[in-house]
């Protein structure tokens, strides 16, 4: 840069970050799950569960979708609204989190040594 240009800050492109086909799951995510799958299981909407619930529509969404992590609280009013108590949810993400292990760790166990696994 030289000294007769005004100072910009210099922009520099952001590369995705390829997530990671092994990661661990995060807690908000498969709670996030464990609650869509039971609201949509009793065929209920959004707004029917947050108001129940005494929570925005917004942030029940987000909850749903993993972007927030809810506090023990919001879980409880949240799995009260949908006839639960916060034990129940939290034992189904637990199965679901079970579940997935299983499955990744055979899978891992299924490829012969020295496979090499191809991206679509």
């Amino acid at each position: 840069m030289s000294s007769d240009t005004p100072d910009r800050a210099r922009v520099i492109p952001l590369r995705p970050v390829p997530a990671a086909p092994d990661r661990e799951p995060l807690w908000r995510d498969v709670v996030g799950g464990v609650l869509r799958r039971e609201r949509t299981g009793q065929q209920r909407t959004l707004k029917d569960v947050a108001e129940a619930a005494r929570i925005s529509v917004p942030y029940l969404s987000e909850i749903e979708r993993g972007r927030k992590e809810a506090s023990s609280e919001v879980l409880a009013a949240a799995a009260r609204s949908l006839g639960l108590g916060l034990t129940d949810v939290l034992s189904l993400a637990q199965d679901e989190l079970t579940r997935r292990s299983t499955a990744s760790r055979a899978s891992t166990i299924r490829m012969p040594r020295g496979a090499v696994r191809l991206a679509a």
